[in-house]
């Protein structure tokens, strides 16, 4: 297999690369100037895209659904993600539907680069979040919805090698969204968390379960404060499971930044410290994902 760094290995990245993101800076450009009529509940309302492709922070999904359809209307979404850590390289592209502010369905395709190792890695993710009740403004116990995640690996080849029972597996969780009013200096407060069942090593991309477990129970969670309107900044931080002794496993944290330039487009950035990725410690890096919502 030639190295990830190889003239024909790059120019082949490229070449799948560039359509995508060519495709993202023309819808982006046309939607970033469209009116902001993409739904009928509030600007950032939505939130993001997590990198398994439900609405979410960047690393965890919330109870919050994606784009900004009212209880009467549809919306769609699609997102591209690029994340750079110290000996690894994680892209992912996804999309999802909202049908009437009450389920989401979503699906994504992550790729991860072994840098240092070589090779690569990739996991597709099919999804679904239910709405049980609530709001993320007005009710008082804010939104609370419940989700589940198929996810399935190409490859065997690495997370068997590693020690990993399955190729295959399903997350489910329960998260609860609440914005609070003026909570600091004047600023709303956005908080969220996330209790989810697992067996996902690396959340599934080297597999699930191990020599040293299976399914477990882990929390996430998150809070962002908006500085304007359109602009929040917070931290996420995600417990991981710790199946296989051949490959420890820490828990996830970033520190974010989202701006959304109006209901159709959105921009987040983060820095992130995702401890040790399969022997290889300390990979810290950065995170970018555009959003497009209509």
């Amino acid at each position: 297999m030639p190295s990830p760094h190889t003239p024909a290995s790059f120019t082949g990245y490229l070449t799948t690369l560039v359509p995508r993101i060519t495709a993202f800076i023309v819808l982006g450009m046309i939607l970033a100037t469209a009116p902001a009529y993409a739904g009928s509940r509030l600007l950032a309302t939505g939130a993001v895209t997590a990198i398994e492709g439900a609405a979410g922070g960047g690393l965890s999904p919330w109870a919050v659904l994606s784009g900004t359809p009212s209880d009467e209307e549809v919306g769609v979404t699609a997102t591209a993600t690029r994340a750079w850590v110290d000996d690894y390289r994680l892209s992912v592209t996804g999309a999802s539907v909202n049908v009437h502010d009450r389920i989401e369905v979503s699906v994504a395709r992550q790729t991860l680069d072994l840098e240092t190792l070589g090779g690569e890695l990739e996991q597709d993710i099919y999804a679904a979040k239910l709405r049980l009740f609530g709001d993320v403004l007005y009710h008082p116990w804010g939104i609370w919805s419940i989700g589940a995640q198929h996810k399935r690996v190409s490859d065997n080849t690495i997370p068997v090698a590693l020690g990993a029972r399955h190729t295959q597996g399903n997350d489910v969780y329960l998260s609860a969204s609440k914005l609070l009013f003026s909570a600091f200096a004047g600023r709303n407060v956005l908080l969220n968390a996330t209790l989810r069942n697992t067996s996902a090593n690396q959340g599934g991309l080297l597999g699930f379960g191990g020599d040293q477990g299976g399914r477990s129970w882990v929390a996430e969670g998150s809070v962002g404060v908006f500085i304007t309107p359109q602009w929040i900044v917070g931290t996420e931080y995600r417990q991981k499971p710790d199946n296989m002794s051949a490959a420890r496993e820490d828990d996830w944290q970033s520190l974010y930044s989202a701006y959304f330039f109006n209901k159709h487009l959105s921009l987040t950035g983060a820095w992130l410290d995702l401890g040790t990725i399969a022997g290889l410690p300390s990979q810290q890096g950065g995170y970018l994902s555009l959003q497009a919502a209509f």
